[in-house]
């Protein structure tokens, strides 16, 4: 009897553990780079995923900066032990879809699994950025950001400038400097990210070519062309506002903020992300404009280009694993979802659905400047704004600040500046281009 009551012990043990065993949720690894409050946030979403797709659960790791999460993304993969995903910034685009057989294209994925990623359900910018040449998304846009440009009006009405009207040229801009000066103001104008902002995305606002082949989405064989006219003429000028007091320059990366924050200088060119960190920071009233531009370029101004990141799902993983991400991919991109994370993070909303969900609710009626960036953005790119396919992109990123360096401390000329950047960088997408060969 004894035996009989163990043996009907252990059937019913077995049968429970393969009921469980026929339901367990599908893991599914999220490696990601967001941190703070942005960590607390995304922390957040994926609980809620995991609540509402019981069927799944995504397991959301912070693996360091972006480029420490992109080398520890691509060393697993090498060892065979990859994450499903991985945030990896806009510059590391190139290298993510040139790995040959490391990736599964998103769109691709999604349509494979039944639950098919329409690209046109992104906004335009977005969507051409982290798509191929024939308009199939690659990656899963997440977190973007573009160039936007701050100012404070405390400042500006102390020296008699209107603080509803803040300049749109870069002649304009000058002028403003001069007056803000003349007020005593310390600084009258600096910039975030140099080489996004004064580089990569003037190219694209004033619509002209940052390399050959399309900016390298025509092809690997792509070489930087930012050694024109228009880019010796706008380095130089930075180099005359350094010179007159206007332009300071503050340093690599988001350093600069603390400038602006600060009240130090009264005019930034930065991301559309750094919203939250200047109403929570800053003791004056600050307003949000569109970017500079020359009122004398024709096509200008045209699109801004994007910043942040996008999700990229590695190659094979079960058909489940990629149910599961795609799943989660609608989530993030459903109208409630990627507003509520715009609205809460600064970031712009890379769907159209929730940029309308976003105006109906009247959230940028009651904050004044938050539309700004989307409306850089949500226009028809053209070959020359579409944005960057380049290899190498964050190591050209570093030539180019330090040649900007050079430039407005008045070490170099600005056309010399402009060829060695062409010429090193140049270099370096040879070395990208036979490497993926």
């Amino acid at each position: 009897m004894r035996s009989h009551r163990i043996a009907l012990t252990f059937a019913a043990i077995m049968t429970a553990f393969a009921g469980a065993s026929a339901h367990a949720a599908t893991e599914i690894q999220f490696w990601h780079s967001m941190e703070g409050a942005l960590g607390d946030r995304v922390n957040g979403l994926v609980d809620e995923f995991n609540k509402k797709n019981p069927d799944y659960q995504v397991k959301a790791v912070y693996k360091g900066n972006y480029g420490e999460s992109m080398n520890a993304g691509i060393a697993a993969f090498r060892a065979g032990n990859a994450p499903d995903i991985l945030q990896v910034f806009e510059v590391g685009t190139a290298t993510m879809m040139y790995a040959k057989g490391a990736i599964k294209p998103v769109q691709q994925m999604s349509e494979e699994v039944g639950n098919p990623i329409d690209p046109k359900e992104f906004i335009g910018a977005v969507a051409g950025y982290y798509s191929s040449a024939d308009g199939k998304l690659v990656s899963m846009p997440f977190n973007s950001s573009t160039v936007v440009f701050y100012y404070n009006k405390d400042a500006f009405k102390k020296a008699g400038l209107d603080a509803d009207n803040p300049p749109k040229t870069w002649e304009e801009l000058a002028a403003a400097g001069q007056k803000l000066k003349a007020a005593g103001q310390e600084c009258g104008y600096t910039t975030s990210w140099p080489s996004w902002v004064q580089l990569e995305t003037f190219s694209a606002w004033h619509n002209v070519p940052y390399a050959t082949k399309d900016n390298g989405f025509g092809g690997l064989d792509a070489r930087i062309a930012i050694n024109t006219p228009l880019h010796v003429r706008h380095l130089d000028n930075l180099a005359k506002l350094a010179k007159d007091g206007i332009f300071m320059y503050g340093g690599r990366g988001d350093e600069p903020n603390s400038l602006f924050i600060s009240g130090k200088c009264a005019m930034i060119t930065g991301s559309s992300g750094l919203r939250a960190n200047i109403a929570k920071n800053a003791k004056f009233e600050f307003g949000t404009s569109t970017l500079p531009y020359y009122a004398d370029v024709k096509g200008a101004p045209q699109n801004t280009i994007i910043g942040g990141a996008s999700l990229w799902v590695f190659a094979n993983k079960k058909p489940e694993t990629y149910k599961g991400v795609t799943a989660f991919f609608k989530f993030l991109a459903s109208p409630e979802i990627a507003a509520r994370w715009h609205q809460q993070t600064g970031y712009v909303p890379v769907t159209k659905a929730a940029y309308e969900l976003t105006k109906k609710e009247g959230f940028y009626e009651k904050n004044p400047g938050t539309e700004v960036g989307v409306k850089q953005l949500n226009v028809e790119t053209t070959a020359q704004s579409r944005g960057l396919r380049l290899g190498f992109l964050p190591q050209i990123r570093e030539i180019e600040d330090a040649e900007i360096e050079r430039i407005v401390s008045g070490k170099v000329a600005a056309k010399d500046g402009a060829e060695n950047i062409v010429k090193r960088g140049n270099e370096l997408l040879e070395k990208f281009e036979k490497s993926v060969k």
